[in-house]
């Protein structure tokens, strides 16, 4: 019940046409032609400091402006920049240092330690080891001293190639935010191990075969033509045949990540990792070669201490003793140098891989559709996403 203006008692409703009690009568407002006098405001494209063109307020972006960039893991789910890819491959082994740091210490030191003891089994056949390292050794310890050097090389190559494929499964988790342990990541990686395997070997083979024909070629060359000739035909064989090797470890890069993330087998892996880097060549080797030169850098400096003391132990006496010496600092200093770039480069591998699929495929989308089931996920229910694209 409403009172009227007195107070003497209930009001009636208001007469017909009046405006609601709070609002102002019908009709209100300024008269017609009211307004500012002709010529006066601001000059014609006059804005106030601090404003943006357009509208806004000092301080903040104008709305419906670049939607933010969504970021759960180590890198930005868009195209990434050098810095991105860096960034991340240090990033994630600080995120989870037990499945990077300490899952490359324990397949490095077995494998250093596999070769190590390769190394000393030729010692055995041999009591002369000043002779023999002058050059004077029997066809025998020859033969022991290759096959320790192959056998060391191929548990060497082994041990990378499963370490890459199990980093590649932390990496591929820590792009969403998610941890691992190496449990966790070997069981992801074991159904692959084979085909990975298996895709190394067939690189490794083809690689030695390429050479071996060249090097045949040029040997003829010589034989045939002789003096300058050989050299002119030769040195550029040589070059073409340097630049196909690199030609074709750049466009094989992405083959590795693509048979542990995707699960595809050896030859399709190969075609995929073709079609992804051919748009793109210039970019991914630049970035491969830079990435392979910084570790190189870095494993080079850390093993100096290491590869000093191995050539002074080396040259002060030529007994059993020193050569062993000189082998374990080796190792040491070589063990220490891939537990530091190992994680990096295998990282730097899988960003690279990660960027051309969201530059050629818009892979972002794929992968923000992972990251916009927040923290409270389960880890491995993004692993799937990988396997989305061309089939």
């Amino acid at each position: 019940m409403t009172y009227d203006a007195g107070g003497y008692g209930p009001a009636g409703p208001p007469p017909h046409g009046a405006a609601p009690q709070g609002y102002p009568p019908p009709g209100y407002g300024p008269p017609p032609g009211y307004g500012p006098p002709p010529g006066y405001g601001p000059p014609p494209g006059w804005q106030a400091p601090g404003y943006a063109p357009g509208y806004g307020t000092p301080g903040y972006p104008p709305p419906y402006g670049q939607p933010p960039v969504i970021k759960p893991g180590v890198v930005p789910l868009r195209p990434m920049t050098l810095s991105d890819m860096f960034n991340g491959a240090v990033a994630y082994i600080r995120a989870n240092p037990k499945a990077t740091l300490g899952l490359t210490t324990i397949v490095v030191v077995v494998a250093q330690l596999i070769t190590l003891v390769l190394s000393f089994f030729p010692l055995a056949f041999t009591s002369d080891l000043a002779g023999a390292l002058e050059g004077d050794a029997s066809a025998e310890v020859v033969v022991g001293w290759v096959a320790s050097a192959l056998a060391g090389g191929l548990t060497t190559a082994l041990s990378m190639t499963i370490l890459s494929g199990l980093l590649t499964v932390v990496i591929g988790r820590s792009v969403f935010g998610s941890g691992i342990t190496i449990g966790e990541a070997w069981q992801r990686l074991k159904p692959r191990v084979w085909a990975l395997i298996g895709f190394s070997l067939l690189k490794t083979v083809a690689l030695v075969l390429w050479f071996v024909i060249v090097g045949g070629l040029v040997v003829l060359t010589a034989s045939t033509v002789g003096g300058v000739g050989a050299f002119v035909i030769g040195a550029p064989l040589v070059l073409l045949a340097i630049a196909a090797a690199v030609w074709a470890s750049v466009v094989l890069t992405f083959s590795p990540v693509i048979i542990v993330l995707e699960r595809r087998d050896i030859m399709t892996s190969i075609t995929r990792s073709f079609a992804l880097i051919k748009g793109d060549f210039w970019r991914v080797f630049g970035i491969w070669l830079l990435a392979y030169i910084v570790a190189q850098f870095v494993a080079g400096a850390v093993s100096i201490p290491f590869t000093i003391g191995s050539q002074v132990a080396l040259t002060v006496s030529a007994t059993t003793a020193s050569f062993m010496l000189s082998l374990v600092l080796a190792s040491v200093g070589g063990a220490v140098g891939q537990i530091i770039t190992g994680p990096f480069t295998a990282g730097i591998a899988v960003l690279q891989y990660t960027d051309r699929r969201i530059r050629a495929e818009a892979f972002d989308l794929v992968l923000q559709t992972g990251a916009s089931a927040g923290p409270y996920a389960p880890a491995n229910s993004t692993d799937d996403l990988w396997l989305t694209g061309p089939r």
